[in-house]
């Protein structure tokens, strides 16, 4: 297993990452912003749901794979920037029918959020890259199994995003409730088009993912 001073080395460049928005971070972000609190912290935890698929495959050795393989990088990359782009489309059109936003409590909205995280998430290719590249900096085979370190160096990666995103996605919810409470009908309206904006350019940037490691 990891020595404490690497685990510590480890917790410190992993935080140094996750305080740098990302798409990730942009995605609970908007989240939050439309839906308000409960939703942004499903949203939080759908991503790293996604982010644990993300783990086991680069315990099991798919990440490399995924990197090795230009086809199946493309077919990770292409469905989910589809979706992203769907879902940003499907706002804008609704955009001009906006009326007040749903409130975060409303029924199967905290369940639709975190699905969708994770499956954002896992269909994002520039994170199993950033596993990839950033893990095995931190292995030693001289420590025993690779496998067991993986896992215990993920977890600790995901333990720390969702401290990280969460205060993201509270602190956007607040912000965003406290302007909500003076929004008429039209700040509504183009609040739903910076939102699909958001979702599309998502998308676009996955499509664009080069064959590289990158921020999350």
């Amino acid at each position: 297993m990891p020595s404490a001073s690497t685990l510590t080395v480890f917790a410190a460049a992993t935080l140094a990452l996750l305080l740098i928005p990302g798409p990730a971070v942009l995605y609970v972000v908007t989240r939050s912003v439309e839906h308000g609190r409960r939703v942004g912290l499903a949203s939080v935890l759908g991503v790293h749901v996604g982010t644990s698929v993300h783990v086991l495959a680069a315990a099991l050795g798919l990440s490399a794979l995924l990197v090795s393989s230009a086809a199946a990088f493309s077919v990770v990359k292409y469905a989910g920037a589809a979706y992203l782009i769907f879902v940003g489309v499907r706002r804008l059109l609704s955009a001009s029918s906006a009326g007040p936003p749903a409130a975060s409590g409303a029924a199967g909205a905290p369940r639709r959020a975190f699905a969708q995280g994770v499956v954002v998430n896992v269909l994002n290719p520039k994170t199993a890259l950033f596993f990839l590249a950033f893990l095995p900096q931190f292995l030693d085979p001289a420590r025993g199994p690779l496998v067991p370190q993986v896992l215990l160096l993920g977890a600790t990666f995901i333990a720390l995003g969702l401290i990280c995103d969460s205060s993201y996605a509270l602190t956007a919810s607040y912000l965003a409730g406290r302007w909500r409470g003076r929004a008429r009908g039209s700040r509504v309206a183009r609040a739903e088009r910076l939102s699909g904006l958001v979702y599309v350019g998502l998308g676009v940037l996955a499509a664009v993912t080069p064959r590289h490691p990158a921020r999350r």
